[in-house]
């Protein structure tokens, strides 16, 4: 991985000075996605205990319950190797974006 290449496209995508932030933020990503990975058990369990099996629903169900917990666990990661500020923007900029799909306009 050459500090030319894809580093330096991050860095200039996420508005970040450093490769050690860089770093920092790909971390992040990787341990909330393992984290949600171990939640994703008994959430399915959850849903299971409710009588919602394999279908449409349950994966509905599934992505509304996880989403939200998603974006919390990425906050609370970011904050804890300092990358706060980023990751809340991240997530601010992912709640727009879906919004956006059901029609909300972003306040100026």
């Amino acid at each position: 991985m050459s500090d030319s290449g894809i580093i330096n496209k991050l860095k200039r995508r996420w508005g970040v000075t450093s490769v050690w932030q860089v770093l920092l933020i790909l971390c992040v990503f990787a341990a909330t996605g393992f984290t949600i990975l171990e939640i994703k058990k008994p959430v399915i369990a959850f849903l299971e205990y409710l009588g919602i099996g394999e279908g449409w629903l349950r994966t509905t169900l599934y992505i509304l319950l996880i989403l939200p917990i998603y974006q919390v666990v990425l906050i609370a990661y970011g904050a804890l190797v300092g990358q706060y500020r980023f990751f809340r923007d991240f997530v601010l900029r992912m709640i727009y974006g879906i919004l956006r799909l059901f029609g909300f306009k972003r306040k100026p």
